[in-house]
């Protein structure tokens, strides 16, 4: 995808969606809505807020579809359009985290959270989905930058050049933030996965 020219079908659908044909724009978004609704919603692991930011992504899109660079795969300028919306979402949202391991205070004093030990369960496919589970939890808590590299690159299989695109970032820091995000996850996961 990252070092692909621009495929001359899209060339054509962006040449009429600036001359204000609404069909090309409709052609557009059946076209690419799919890849980047599966894209985002992997990021914020909700369909109704990944639904919106679809929307959202789009209508950015469209706006500024006049900057586009044809020199590149509309696709990739399109999932980054997408990629940066959704990092503004999670800005805005400054979504609150709390301790697994410290009690919550509440009204009546502090409340001490216990979770099941997963290592009793006999069922060896219940076992593997509170596995991924656990991963996907430690990846969810990873800092952004971190959790995005391991997204793309396991989840969504892209190439650290891909991945260096998308993010616009270079090669090497790319290869560093996941170096560093699997090294953070094995310290997270350690203890949980192998007690």
């Amino acid at each position: 995808m990252g070092s692909e020219r621009l495929d001359s079908n899209d060339l054509q659908l962006i040449e009429r969606a600036l001359n204000g044909d609404q069909q090309a724009f409709k052609e557009i978004l059946d076209r690419y809505r799919g890849p980047v609704f599966s894209v985002i919603v992997k990021m914020v692991r909700n369909k109704e807020e990944a639904e919106d930011l679809v929307q959202e992504a789009f209508i950015k899109a469209f706006n500024s579809l006049s900057s586009f660079n044809a020199q590149y795969a509309f696709s990739t300028w399109l999932y980054k359009i997408a990629i940066n919306n959704c990092i503004d979402h999670f800005r805005k949202k400054k979504l609150k985290v709390c301790s697994l391991d410290k009690p919550m205070a509440a009204k009546d004093g502090d409340i001490k959270r216990e979770f099941p030990d997963v290592n009793l369960t006999a069922d060896r496919d219940l076992l593997d989905t509170e596995k991924n589970k656990i991963i996907q939890d430690a990846i969810e808590e990873l800092p952004e930058k971190y959790r995005l590299s391991i997204i793309y690159r396991h989840q969504e299989e892209k190439s650290y050049e891909e991945i260096a695109e998308l993010m616009d970032i270079p090669l090497g820091t790319v290869k560093a933030r996941i170096f560093r995000a699997r090294e953070m996850l094995k310290k997270k996961l350690k203890h949980q996965l192998f007690p």
